[in-house]
């Protein structure tokens, strides 16, 4: 290996460390195991960072630039003197939205109880007013739902009423009972996926003077929002209504809360991986230090001695991060499937597609860093010894 090392058009100390994975074949393979495992899990730990973060931001649903919140519920006693907070119009708040300039698509939602035949219990009901196809809601199976008698419902709520898509079901505990037909599953884990979505027409006569609706917003191109916003209040304040920037879920804290946690995981599993590689390649610069003085004798400097050193993990790192970026992957194909199942989700493809070509190469190129770092103390180490001191070890 050193011969055919020494014919390639390289500088002498890389074919050097080229060749030295060859001298001690199980000390090697120890060291890529150590690297294959880094690779795979920091593969498999930024897949799944980044499909919980898309399932954060599928829950959040705060796609919207700017929303108009639902009022509060009303619990209060009715004291003497007390007065009654009036209530706004959802109707004069859509047409004061739509009217409002810089306004793009625009959609209402209205949350109600209701109950559905077998173990399933209450159930929420939530009624659009509008297109809410693009407020942020992921489809696993069939498609938004496009008519009065259609709805779309979680895979929990699925299980739990032994339906599918294709199915009726009729909600009861309204006014009169209201049947629709399941057009879509959505991936949405609120309410222990106990949820209905639908048209807000198919409630007419079964719940009618709804008031608590939120209205969500996306502003047209190029509007600014906070410009959007303060107009918009001028025009809601007499509706004794107000709208705020942002949708109305908290996905954007969390996901960046699971993005830290991924790093700080990551980090730890490339210290341990590393720490594999540091002790192989210390052991191998220890047995070797005969080799360095006679190195450094006939004049191998102290840079040259290191980019030996670092050269002799270059192949082991390549050939293990090649390796452990496909397990990594195929890893997180089998484990996020189980997640979802053991939550009574189904993921969507959208979930666990994160993986892109572009990302791919520096998780492969990872495998050359960890093993880069394991050897940075032994090459600093060997860059440091006397050539006297080396050579009075014989």
């Amino acid at each position: 290996a050193a011969r055919l090392a020494g014919r390639l058009p390289l500088p002498r100390p890389v074919s050097l460390g080229l060749a030295r994975p060859f001298a001690r074949p199980a000390r090697t393979l120890a060291m890529g195991a150590a690297v294959l495992f880094g690779t795979v899990a920091v593969t498999f730990t930024a897949g799944m960072g980044a499909s919980l973060g898309r399932v954060m931001e599928a829950k959040a649903h705060d796609v919207a630039d700017v929303t108009v919140p639902a009022p509060p519920p009303d619990f209060g006693p009715r004291l003497p003197g007390r007065e009654e907070r009036p209530r706004a119009d959802p109707a004069a708040v859509a047409a004061a939205i739509g009217s409002a300039a810089g306004t793009g698509k625009h959609y209402s939602a209205t949350r109600v109880r209701a109950t559905v035949s077998g173990p399933t219990g209450t159930v929420d009901v939530v009624a659009f007013t509008g297109d809410a196809s693009w407020g942020g809601y992921t489809m696993v199976s069939g498609r938004w739902f496009g008519a009065p008698g259609e709805a779309v419902v979680p895979t929990p709520f699925l299980t739990a009423t032994g339906t599918r898509v294709g199915d009726t079901v009729t909600l009861e505990g309204l006014a009169e009972p209201v049947t629709v037909r399941i057009v879509g599953e959505v991936l949405d884990p609120r309410n222990d996926g106990m949820q209905v979505f639908l048209d807000a027409s198919a409630l007419t006569a079964a719940r009618p003077g709804l008031t608590e609706t939120s209205h969500h917003i996306a502003v047209a191109p190029g509007a600014d929002v906070s410009a959007y916003v303060d107009a918009l209040n001028e025009d809601l304040a007499p509706l004794g209504a107000a709208a705020r920037a942002g949708g109305p879920g908290a996905g954007g804290d969390m996901v960046v809360t699971l993005n830290a946690l991924s790093a700080i995981l990551t980090s730890m599993l490339v210290a341990v991986a590393a720490l594999g590689v540091l002790g192989g390649v210390l052991l191998d610069t220890r047995e070797r230090v005969r080799e360095l003085g006679v190195h450094k004798a006939l004049g191998m400097t102290p840079r040259q001695t290191v980019t030996m050193v670092l050269t002799s993990v270059v192949v082991t790192g390549l050939v293990a991060g090649a390796a452990g970026v496909p397990l990594g992957v195929a890893l997180h194909g089998r484990v996020l499937p189980a997640m979802g199942d053991g939550a009574g989700l189904r993921l969507p493809g959208s979930v666990l597609d994160v993986y892109h070509g572009a990302e791919l190469l520096p998780l492969a190129l990872g495998g050359l860093l960890i093993a880069v770092l394991g050897a940075l103390l032994p090459a600093g180490w060997a860059a440091r010894a006397r050539t006297a001191t080396a050579l009075r070890t014989e």
